[in-house]
């Protein structure tokens, strides 16, 4: 982990009297923008029940996916400064939630029977929602990359520019929900969703180079690690997927 830095301008507007925090405000326009984007993209939401549960697993495990790598990088900060919950709550990671929102759906879908798929919905809104909430990240001073002697480093309050990483992860995020939304219709149901997360753990994978942070094994972070998990999995996924739509094909043509 790196520290928090003061940041661009941590608090957006005061009301009456309560400043209300960059990082806040971002991170709840990105939920909005993303609910709005998944009910607006979803022409048939099918069993409105099955969908309920789809979406209630997805926010759940995904809370709880971008909280768990924190509290175990974090575990012996937490058990000196209890029962002050502070550590506790701050700090998440957005690798952790997609993760964890994934494995959650794909284990209560199974658990359940559920055979609807909003992938190609998901996909989407997720995007937009990451790249409006790593305008909140900049702004607060969190998320930041190394020095960089670039014109585009930016001074987050410690008198050294930096990569904005958080714009760098914004604007590509911006780029992909425009691509999801345009090639959307040309995907069978829940392939766009395996599309979005091979675009968006590569870009991290190497977006952490030049992101500060702890560094492991061979100069990686072990979000990379992740990230070349997810990344093989998914591609391996698409790769039997294809595979079977081929076969099945075949058999048709008999």
């Amino acid at each position: 982990m790196y520290p928090e830095l003061t940041g661009i301008r941590p608090v957006l507007f005061n009301i009456a009297g309560y400043g209300v925090s960059s990082y806040s405000f971002f991170v709840a326009l990105g939920i909005v923008a993303a609910v709005i984007v998944f009910i607006k993209g979803s022409k048939n939401l099918g069993d409105s029940s099955n969908s309920v549960v789809i979406i209630a697993s997805a926010l759940i495990g995904g809370a709880l996916g971008a909280k768990l790598p924190i509290w175990i990088l974090n575990y012996k900060a937490i058990i000196a400064s209890f029962p002050d919950m502070g550590p506790v709550l701050s700090g998440r990671t957005i690798v952790g939630g997609l993760v964890g929102g994934a494995l959650s759906v794909y284990f209560v879908k199974k658990k359940l029977d559920i055979k609807q798929r909003r992938g190609n919905d998901f996909a989407p809104a997720i995007a937009l929602g990451i790249a409006v909430g790593r305008i909140g990240c900049f702004l607060k001073g969190c998320c930041y990359g190394i020095p960089t002697g670039l014109p585009l480093g930016v001074n987050f309050g410690d008198d050294v520019l930096r990569h904005p990483t958080q714009l760098y992860e914004s604007l590509f995020m911006f780029g992909v929900f425009i691509y999801l939304i345009i090639v959307k219709n040309r995907f069978l149901p829940g392939k766009l969703f395996s599309r979005f997360m091979i675009l968006y753990f590569s870009f991290r994978f190497f977006e952490e180079f030049i992101r500060a942070g702890s560094k492991f094994y061979f100069g990686l972070t072990g979000y990379q690690f992740m990230a070349v998990l997810v990344v093989i999995f998914y591609i391996m996924k698409e790769t039997i997927f294809n595979r079977q739509k081929e076969a099945d094909y075949g058999r048709t043509q008999i």
